[in-house]
C-alpha cells in the first residue's frame, strides 16, 4: 500500500508555515527543570515523531534509551560531571572553545540531571541485525539521527516540554549505563521536564534570513 502526499494551497502552505515558524520561534534550551512529573505517554509521543524522520536507505539508525529512575539519573549525573569537570577544570576544553560557550555561563555542575522527570538518549547505531539474524551496514548516520534528533525536539517543544541538548565528550559511559551494544555510540542526551517556576534563559538572538539564504 502506497502513500498519497497532500497538497495544500498557497494560501494555507503560508498560513502553516508561518505559524509552525512563530511556534518554533520561542523554543529555547533549559537548564532549570521543575521535578513534576512528566507522563511516560508523552516521551514515547515524542520517540515515536523522532522516528518518522528520514534516514538513508530508511534504515533508522537511531535507538532512545529513556529514564525516569532516580538511581540511574544520579549515575549518570556523576559520569558526566567527571567529564565535564576535565573539560571546564581540567583543560581539556580548548580557550577557543570556552571563549564560544562562555556568553551561556555553562560549567561543570548538572544538578538538573537529578531534578528532571526524564533522561532520554539517542544513540546512534553504526550496524544493525535484522530480523532474520543477519547483520546490516548503516548509512548516513550522522545525517539521520540528527534529523530525527530534532524532530524530537520539536515534539516536546509541541507538547509544552523544555529539554536541552547535553553532549558531555565523551559520552561512552551512557553506553554502560543503559547496556548498550558496541554497535551503537550515544548522539546526545536529552534532559526532558517542565521549565521551572522563573526560569530564565538568555536572550539569543536568531540569524537574519538574508545571513542564512541566497536564492540564486
Amino acid at each position: 500500500m502506497k502513500y498519497q502526499p497532500s497538497r495544500l494551497s498557497v494560501d494555507k502552505s503560508l498560513t502553516s508555515g508561518k505559524e509552525f515558524f512563530e511556534h518554533m520561534n520561542s523554543r529555547r534550551s533549559v537548564r532549570l527543570f521543575s521535578s513534576d512529573p512528566v507522563p511516560q505517554e508523552l516521551i514515547e509521543i515524542a520517540v515515536r515523531t523522532a522516528n518518522t524522520a528520514p534516514s538513508g536507505a530508511n534504515q533508522q539508525p537511531w535507538f532512545f534509551a529513556a529514564t525516569s529512575d532516580p538511581i540511574v539519573k544520579h549515575r549518570i549525573r556523576e559520569a558526566a560531571e567527571i567529564e565535564e569537570r576535565e573539560n571546564y577544570e581540567g583543560g581539556r576544553m580548548p580557550p577557543s572553545w570556552r571563549k564560544a560557550i562562555s556568553h551561556l555561563g555553562t560549567n561543570s555542575n548538572k544538578e538538573y540531571l537529578d531534578i528532571v522527570p526524564w533522561i532520554v538518549v539517542c544513540f546512534a547505531q553504526k550496524s544493525q541485525v535484522l530480523d532474520d539474524g543477519t547483520p546490516q551496514k548503516n548509512y548516513y548516520v550522522n545525517e539521520s539521527v540528527g534529523l530525527a534528533c530534532g524532530m524530537f525536539i520539536s515534539s516536546l517543544h509541541t507538547m509544552g516540554l523544555s529539554t536541552l541538548t547535553h553532549t558531555p565528550n565523551p559520552m561512552g559511559f551512557l553506553s554502560e549505563i543503559f547496556e548498550r551494544p558496541a554497535t551503537e555510540r550515544p548522539y546526545i542526551l536529552f534532559p526532558v521536564g517542565y521549565p521551572a517556576d522563573g526560569c530564565t534563559v538568555p536572550d539569543l538572538e536568531r540569524k537574519e534570513l538574508d545571513k542564512i539564504l541566497k536564492v540564486y
